[in-house]
């Protein structure tokens, strides 16, 4: 049997209890960082969600686009359901976002994470995380975790010589 067809389309409001629950399912395996349900109210429309199912109402994937300045935005609290693992869903979002920062006028896009193979297979590179200070500042000094997360920096740079025209992917894992 075939797996049903993956929707994306932008979360709203009334969808942030169901968000809140796949994040918080997520948190055990100790890869993100807890969102609390109000602030997924309030930020609800700056995810995109993956949907499944006969009636395409099953959220098995979500991921905001975060913006950290007016010139990069970060992929945060990337999320996918355990049995939609494997199946590419987290990978779709990833490029929706990253097609999303583009269309805003992000210059770079960055991810901050504790499998960085993931990210490297979509043109993310690994980078010193002083050379992001615009997450160094907004989010790491408030956080339990500063200078022991154990999280690799990672970037691409969303400008039109490092994509394929045509296929709207990066020609080559390069940080400019």
């Amino acid at each position: 049997m075939r797996p049903a067809r993956i929707t994306l389309r932008t979360a709203e409001p009334s969808h942030a209890r169901k968000l809140h629950a796949l994040i918080t399912a997520n948190l055990d395996e100790g890869h993100l960082l807890p969102r609390t349900l109000g602030e997924l109210e309030v930020h609800a429309e700056r995810f995109t969600i993956a949907l499944r199912g006969k009636t395409g109402k099953t959220i098995v994937g979500c991921a905001e686009l975060a913006p950290l300045s007016p010139t990069v935005a970060e992929v945060r609290s990337l999320a996918v359901d355990r049995p939609a693992r494997g199946g590419g869903v987290g990978t779709e979002i990833v490029e929706e976002l990253r097609r999303r920062a583009r269309r805003e006028g992000f210059e770079k896009l960055c991810a901050f994470t504790h499998t960085p193979g993931y990210f490297i297979q979509m043109g993310f590179s690994i980078v010193p995380h002083l050379w992001l200070p615009e997450k160094i500042f907004t989010d790491c000094v408030g956080c339990s975790n500063f200078r022991r997360c154990g999280q690799y920096a990672m970037v691409v740079p969303l400008d039109d010589a490092c994509f394929d025209a045509v296929h709207d992917r990066p020609a080559a894992a390069r940080y400019a």
